[in-house]
This record gives structure tokens, C-alpha cells and sequence, in this order.
């Protein structure tokens, strides 16, 4: 698959590199496991004096042969003598960039928490006494997302403070998602669509794992996922485990409850029977993967708040993967797929509303963007978009199939917060599969 999007990422990264001509800069580039970092970084050293380094989980020493190696090969230097700690190393790159511009990349960064912490530290000290006449474009990536923002962002880790430049790289919108199946797949239905949205969330090795292997329908989805040797049936797995650890079955059972809609806090302690709240914050503040979803124009302190997934696939995966994964271990493949299929017309009506959401977010005419609810989950709009400066706000209703769209009772629904916005153009507005 050919590389897509990415062209502010790869400007920053440019603007980036040309600073550091002139003074040493320091990059944080974090994301989720599988969204494309590395792809990313690759495409950017293209045609660069640039060196890449992956952080294997082995010994230090091991790491270190394997990283000289690499500077050797690309910027044709000699070592004498051996080096086996990353200190050493670090302090010998920092030495060569004093006369020369070049891009280190340490990929899996965080894994030196496990191999040497004391890196860490060795890192800031080398880097504050040296960075003022280096000329070195160093680059951090990691995908553990709690263990990257703890090492550049807690205020009592060496490196806080230290970054000069941080890019988040994000999921592939859905203009770029339409855009790749349409090159994969140009006779591709709304519903073909909806299911490559709803099942790669725009996660750059789902799209690339589907496009390469001829999967663009719904049934060709699935068949991929729930297949022998498949990537995605342990994907949660490995995706989140190494986030949580010791503790992941709490945090695993909350999120299934989430992906089946007990999206409430007391709701989810009534079924588990314990409090949550650090959980739950936790899985907001640190881990990125659930966010609280509050009516639109709700106090950021009202106690109205539901929790949501932000994760596409994740929510798919512990819906039907994770609730079944006796299944998966006994290679009962038919038995999940149609356990996915009888399910997925729920499933994706969540995920229309989603990707209507990041369309009109993508429209860039919009100051505000969100869902609304009153008492007891009555008077439910699906969305609220509102243009403060133009003074208009658009209340949606999305189904999967349009005849089932009934704007009477949104505009009855929407009543009471339409009170909210004197003065504005209010829009009405039925979206459906057909409107993708």
C-alpha cells in the first residue's frame, strides 16, 4: 500500500529537522501501537543523513553493538575501543554532532524502563551539557502511551521539560479512509464504507492488513479478522496489556462493559460490584482510551457523564473478541463471525454517528461539536454542531437506513435546547448511510 496523508506531520518534521542546523532539538513522537509512527519517520528520513534505532527488549550491551553499528554504516566514522552502556553511546553521538547535522531515531523508547532506567538520567545530563553547540535531531518514539508521557511528562522524570517538539500521530481521518478504499476498491458501497471505518478506526497496519489482503467488504472484514493466525484476535491483548499490567483484568472488564453500552460509572460499578473511579481515570488521564462524553453546553463539572471508547477497533474487539475468547482459543472461527454479524447492525450505528461526527469536525465550519441528553437518557440528538460566529447550530439525527429518520421528533426532542441558542439559524438535519 502506498503512503497516505500525513503532510502536516511530515512539514513539522521537515521544519524540525531544518532547525536543527542550527541549534539540537529534541522530538516526542507518541500514538498508538500500529497507527504508523514508524512508516511516518521512515518516509521523513528519505534522502536524510539519518539514523535508525530500534529499542529491542535484550541487554544493554547488545543494544549497544547493534547501534554503533548503525551510526558506522551511515555517517562512515570509526570507534575505538568498545562501548556496552547506552551512556556511552549517547555521549559518542552527541560528540558527532558537534560537526555535523544528522536525525537519530530511538524507536520503543520507553523500553529502556525495563532494560536500564538509569538511562533516563544519563540521557538529561549528556543533553544539558552538550545541546548548546550540537547540531543533532534527535527523535524519541514509543508506543506504550502511559510510559512515553510519564517519561517526558511527569514533572519528577529527568527528560520532563527536556522535548523541544511533540507530535501525536493520530488515526487516518475519513476523507483519507474513502480515499484509500476507493484506490483499493473503486466500485465500493456506503456499506463497504461504514465497516472499513468502523472496523480500522483509520489505524494505518488495519487499513494496510484489509487493503493487502483483498478484504473490503463487511464479510471479507470479518472473514480476515476471525481467521487462524489472525492479527487482529490477539490485538487488545497486546495492545493494552503491556499499558495496564498487573492490573489489566479490572481495566479489560471495564471497558467490555463500556463497548456494551453500560457507559455510566454507576452503572459499571453496579455490575462489578467496586468503586472505579481511579480506573476509569486512569484510562482517561493516562491511557488515552476511553474520554468522557458530556451533553453539549453541560458545566465541565456536571455529574451527567457517560465514557466512550475512543477506539474504534478496540471497541469492536472487546464487543465481540474479547467476550468470546474461548472461542478464539479453541479456533471456533464461525461461531464468532456470526456472532459479529448478527451484531454489527448495532455496532455500526454507533460508528455512522461517529464518522458524521469526525466529518463534520473535518469541515473545519464548526466551533463546537457534541452530544446532548437530558435526565434519564431522554431527548437522546445524536449530535450538536454549533458555529458560534455565525450563529447557527445544525441538531443531527444519523441511522443507518434514512426511511427510519423521523425529523418531527428531533425537533420535538430538541426543544429544550433550543432555548439555549437565541438568535441562532437552527438546522434539522437526517443523516444516513446514503450521506457518507
Amino acid at each position: 500500500m502506498r503512503f497516505y496523508n500525513r503532510e502536516k506531520e511530515l512539514d513539522q518534521l521537515r521544519k524540525i529537522r531544518e532547525r536543527s542546523t542550527q541549534s539540537a532539538q529534541m522530538t516526542v513522537v507518541i500514538g498508538r501501537r500500529r497507527i504508523g509512527k514508524t512508516s511516518l519517520l521512515k518516509k521523513d528520513m528519505e534522502g536524510q543523513v539519518a539514523v535508525y534505532l530500534f529499542v529491542a527488549k535484550k541487554s544493554e550491551a547488545l543494544l549497544c553493538q547493534e547501534f554503533v553499528e548503525a551510526v558506522r554504516n551511515t555517517l562512515s566514522v570509526n570507534l575505538f575501543g568498545e562501548i556496552t552502556r547506552f551512556k556511552d553511546f549517547f555521549a559518542w553521538v552527541m560528540e558527532l554532532s558537534q560537526s555535523r547535522n544528522f536525525t537519530l531515531v530511538l524507536d520503543e523508547f520507553q523500553e529502556f524502563k525495563l532494560i536500564n532506567p538509569s538511562v533516563f538520567s544519563e540521557i538529561q545530563n549528556i543533553w544539558d551539557s552538550q545541546k548548546e553547540t550540537s547540531k543533532l535531531n534527535l527523535i524519541f518514539c514509543g508506543s506504550v502511551y502511559s510510559m512515553m508521557k510519564d517519561i517526558f511528562e511527569n514533572a519528577k522524570e529527568p527528560l520532563f521539560s527536556r522535548a523541544t517538539a511533540k507530535l501525536t500521530i493520530r488515526p487516518f481521518g475519513v476523507q483519507v479512509l474513502k480515499e484509500i478504499l476507493a484506490d483499493a476498491n473503486p466500485a465500493y458501497s456506503q456499506g463497504d464504507l461504514l465497516a472499513f471505518f468502523s472496523l480500522t478506526g483509520g489505524v494505518a497496519k488495519y487499513v494496510e492488513n484489509f487493503v493487502s489482503a483483498g478484504a473490503l467488504t463487511l464479510d471479507g472484514m470479518l472473514a480476515e479478522i476471525f481467521s487462524a493466525n489472525s492479527l487482529f484476535l490477539e490485538e487488545g491483548k497486546n495492545t493494552l496489556i503491556e499499558e495496564f499490567g498487573r492490573d489489566y483484568t479490572t481495566y479489560f472488564s471495564i471497558l467490555s462493559l463500556i463497548a456494551y453500552s453500560k457507559t455510566s460509572r454507576p452503572e459499571i460499578e453496579s455490575i462489578l460490584e467496586t468503586s472505579v473511579g481511579p480506573f476509569l481515570e486512569k484510562l482517561e488521564s493516562d491511557f488515552g482510551i476511553i474520554k468522557k462524553v458530556r451533553p453539549i453546553l453541560a458545566k465541565p463539572t456536571g455529574r451527567s457523564v457517560k465514557y466512550e471508547i475512543v477506539d474504534n477497533f478496540l471497541s469492536f474487539w472487546f464487543r465481540f473478541v474479547f467476550k468470546n475468547f474461548s472461542a478464539v482459543e479453541i479456533g471456533n472461527f464461525d461461531f464468532l463471525k456470526t456472532q459479529a454479524q448478527s451484531g454489527f447492525p448495532t455496532f455500526s450505528g454507533k460508528m455512522l454517528e461517529r464518522y458524521f461526527v469526525e466529518k463534520f469536525k473535518e469541515s473545519n465550519r464548526f466551533s463546537e461539536i457534541g452530544t446532548y441528553w437530558e435526565r434519564g437518557n431522554s431527548n437522546e440528538i445524536d449530535f450538536v454542531a454549533v458555529n458560534s460566529a455565525e450563529k447557527r447550530a445544525v441538531f443531527a439525527e444519523v441511522k443507518v437506513n434514512a426511511a427510519k429518520i423521523n425529523l418531527d421528533t428531533l425537533r420535538q426532542k430538541s426543544q429544550s435546547l433550543a432555548t439555549q441558542f437565541p438568535g441562532y439559524e437552527l438546522e434539522y438535519l437526517g443523516l444516513s448511510l446514503a450521506d457518507m
